[in-house]
């Protein structure tokens, strides 16, 4: 039987500790993303008036929340874990009568629910500064979910595998952040000349960015179908080296 106390535990632990760093852990972002607003939407915005049919203020809404949920969901699982891990109270958490489901389940829970709660403040926000209309809710909701819990589980394994606070900022930082501009978060890829249409492809990222847009304006650069599939198969990826990491004991047990 799965003891969900000591889920919940861990969840409304992770929970408080942004509570008590609100400004660092919503504000800051939140306040960032208005800026893009303010430059993208403003600035390049009165030069590129549509993409696609969509105002171009509007167009970029789904890529900066895109862009907020997956370095936000990363960081948050990874300096979850990271942290016992480095004081060394992690071997009292796998002592405990805990199976590694319901540690996995407390932290990337809890990073994923942050994650969406900041997208959907950042969604609420972009209504002060660009008419939007969302024409699937449904999806756009299962893209934020799918897309937190996937990208928390990357943290997750980021924070078992990172050694130094360093290690906790390459993957973030240098890869997924410039992965995340250069996939269509602020133009569609079809204008970009065929080779590197192509070479786009091969950018995870563009999936994602695209089917969240799609929920949005219905256009897409990929299929929906398609980023659905991309989707789950990185979230099937990342529960793998999950329970890879709980089978051997990789930097957890020595």
């Amino acid at each position: 039987m799965m003891n969900l106390r000591a889920a919940g535990a861990i969840y409304k632990f992770e929970m408080s500790r942004t509570a008590r760093t609100v400004w660092q852990s919503i504000v800051s972002p939140v306040l960032s993303t208005s800026l893009y607003f303010v430059v993208f939407g403003a600035a390049i915005g009165s030069r590129i008036t549509q993409i696609e049919g969509v105002n171009y203020g509007a167009f970029i809404v789904p890529g900066l929340i895109m862009l907020t949920l997956l370095t936000q969901s990363t960081m948050n699982a990874s300096f979850g874990i990271y942290f016992p891990r480095f004081t060394g109270t992690i071997y009292e958490i796998l002592s405990a009568p805990v199976s590694a489901f319901e540690i996995v389940l407390g932290y990337v829970g809890a990073a994923a629910t942050k994650s969406i709660i900041l997208g959907l403040i950042i969604l609420a926000t972009s209504f002060l500064f660009v008419p939007l209309h969302i024409a699937h809710p449904f999806w756009m909701l299962a893209f934020l979910v799918l897309t937190a819990v996937t990208f928390s589980l990357l943290g997750f394994i980021i924070g078992i595998w990172a050694d130094g606070f360093e290690k906790l900022q390459i993957i973030p930082l240098l890869i997924i952040t410039p992965l995340t501009f250069l996939g269509g978060t602020f133009y569609s890829t079809s204008v970009l000349p065929p080779i590197w249409q192509k070479i786009t492809l091969f950018n995870p990222v563009v999936y994602l960015i695209s089917g969240f847009r799609w929920s949005f304006f219905e256009i897409s650069d990929v299929s929906p179908s398609v980023s659905i599939a991309m989707t789950l198969l990185f979230l099937a990826i990342c529960l793998a080296a999950v329970w890879w990491i709980f089978r051997t004991g990789y930097r957890l047990k020595n």
